[in-house]
């Protein structure tokens, strides 16, 4: 059965079929060549439930509330603010980015949004600065997936729906390595304007500080909603996405008057065509995932390699290594949604801590996200940047080591993420 889905879903893909056909056409294989016993309307069942976790809403939610902030003035106030403060330091501009990144990441959720609405209008002032367009674009791609890490992270939603662990549990957990690829980042920043001789800018005053605070309060709401509002026991996550989208609303339109409210219904419209295609891939992965666990296709996998009595850490390498590959060439969502059910039962009779292993997997999907072939941020940047392909990834391989020795720091020092888990829920 195996081979036959395996092949059902090469064929597709290579004809040019969206990821949800392969996965719908895989799991009709399978039911009418090994389980033709079995009552086809239960795909349906699967798809249906597939969609139907509540905690699936905050996942539009939290994209129109990327898309309204993305499309107004957040974005520029909030990487006003960081370049007030340490733009004037060796390196400042970049730091700044990196920073900025963070920061949006925390506010929209989205790694693609985070490129458009930081990336865009720093890259010509680091340029003019006399940074490298490489390290540039690969700075501005690299540091939007902290957006993966950071709460809200739309990933971090899939994974928790996929393997049943708590959403407001690996929210939290990825604040500490999201902060640690920050610091990373702004270090090797630092290093490599020191190394090129990068001139700094003019320092700030206090009083052009303080304005831009005030002018950073209000988008500053945003992690304060999502992060205090969970951990206060005031918001559910879900709760938490609807009150942004509302909160995004009354900022943009009402406060800062960047968008009217007739462009309100062209970006739910948007939001809404982007939702369809990412709820019909977790339909078709539900299903995709049901078949593979009824055919006890897992277990197979995992005891062909030796992976049922294999040492915790080889077993969280090898999911490591899967899901890393697999985020490299396809979507992640689609990778979340196949990988997940094949290791849960390892998760589990290994006594690997769910929550641990789903911050990891979200790095490589951070990974994934910048790495070539297929990365998803690199052909934003393309399309952003208006370069070609080889140059948004010339500069990206720092990153990527910085990357993977977070990714080995993580497996063999859990606490970079369990910490504040254990401290608010333990």
């Amino acid at each position: 059965m195996t081979a036959l889905m395996l092949t059902i879903m090469i064929i597709l893909l290579l004809a040019g079929f969206p990821m949800m056909v392969p996965l719908l056409g895989a799991t009709l294989g399978a039911f009418i060549f090994y389980l033709p016993d079995l009552n086809p309307q239960l795909i349906i069942q699967q798809m249906i439930g597939g969609v139907k976790p509540a905690s699936l809403i905050a996942v539009p939610m939290f994209m129109f509330a990327a898309d309204v902030i993305t499309k107004g003035h957040s974005a520029d106030r909030l990487l006003d603010l960081v370049l007030r403060f340490v733009g004037h330091q060796r390196g400042g501009l970049a730091v700044a980015v990196v920073n900025a990144c963070g920061m949006f990441g925390a506010v929209s959720g989205s790694t693609q949004a985070t490129v458009v609405a930081i990336g865009s209008p720093m890259r010509t002032k680091m340029l003019q600065s006399g940074y490298g367009d490489s390290f540039t674009i690969a700075l501005a791609v690299n540091s939007a997936g902290l957006a993966c890490l950071i709460p809200p992270s739309i990933g971090m939603i899939v994974f928790g729906v996929a393997s049943g662990t708590s959403v407001s549990e690996l929210f939290i957990a990825g604040i500490g390595p999201g902060l640690l690829l920050l610091l990373a980042f702004s270090c090797y920043s630092f290093f490599y304007a020191v190394r090129r001789n990068i001139p700094t800018v003019e320092k700030a005053s206090w009083s052009e500080r303080f304005l831009a605070m005030r002018r950073a309060l209000w988008p500053a709401g945003f992690p304060a909603i999502v992060i205090g509002g969970i951990y206060g026991g005031i918001f559910s996550p879900t709760e938490a996405a609807a009150v942004c989208a509302v909160y995004a609303i009354v900022l943009e339109v009402v406060v800062f008057r960047s968008i009217k409210p007739s462009e309100l219904l062209g970006i739910a419209r948007s939001t809404g065509m982007i939702t369809s295609v990412v709820f019909i891939l977790i339909a078709a992965g539900a299903a995709f995932s049901w078949v593979l666990a009824y055919a006890q296709i897992p277990q197979g996998i995992i005891q062909s390699f030796g992976l049922d009595a294999a040492d915790p850490y080889v077993i969280l390498f090898a999911i490591t290594l899967a899901f890393f590959i697999g985020c490299m060439f396809v979507d992640s969502i689609v990778v979340i949604l196949v990988l997940t059910p094949i290791f849960m039962p390892l998760i589990v009779a290994s006594g690997l801590d769910p929550v641990l292993v789903g911050v990891v997997v979200i790095l490589q999907v951070a990974i994934g996200g910048a790495t070539p072939p297929f990365g998803c941020d690199i052909f934003t940047a393309t399309a952003v940047f208006r370069r070609p392909y080889i140059d948004c990834i010339r500069g990206s391989l720092p990153f990527f080591l910085i990357k993977v020795g977070a990714a080995v720091a993580l497996i063999y020092f859990p606490p970079i993420a369990l910490f504040l888990r254990d401290l608010v829920f333990r």
